[in-house]
């Protein structure tokens, strides 16, 4: 088996266990929700997802095919992008939901409460992209994205 098969395969068990689910409310923002329901509503139309990771990021780790990439901070230095609002609203038509991820669903929060502030219906997508660290400091291996199964690609 293919890993594009393979993903095709998982995403395909996980979407329709996030058909059961919903986003979860949050302070700031529309809400948090689990990777697999994010891509339902992904592949579904009903939001965009935002990947607001690093350009570095996205280009050592790995990227979700189809997500809109637009970095809260900038590498190197982790600062705040100063052009965040004009590319969000560049990127995301009026009355569209947004849905935001990180690495590990902390900086998403932030892009998440910024965009509400914009104007926008804006999700945290609940573990990123990497998850959490193991008891041996490693992400990918509790939570996120990948770990999930769901479609992403590396440069």
């Amino acid at each position: 088996m293919t890993s594009a098969s393979f993903s095709t395969a998982t995403s395909a068990s996980s979407s329709t266990d996030a058909a059961l689910q919903v986003p979860s409310p949050a302070q700031g923002y529309a809400g948090d929700m689990p990777p697999a329901l994010a891509w339902q509503w992904a592949q579904s139309g009903k939001a965009l997802l935002l990947d607001v990771r690093t350009d570095a990021e996205r280009a050592w780790v790995g990227e979700v095919p189809g997500a809109i990439a637009l970095a809260w901070k900038l590498w190197p230095g982790m600062v705040n992008n100063p052009d965040f609002d004009a590319q969000l609203c560049a990127a995301v038509p009026a009355g569209a939901k947004v849905m935001m991820l990180c690495r590990s669903g902390i900086r998403s929060v932030a892009a998440a409460k910024r965009a509400t502030e914009l104007g926008l219906e804006a999700y945290n997508i609940l573990e990123g992209f990497e998850g959490e660290p193991d008891g041996q400091a490693q992400r990918g291996k509790v939570g996120g994205w990948r770990f999930h199964g769901l479609p992403w690609r590396q440069g």
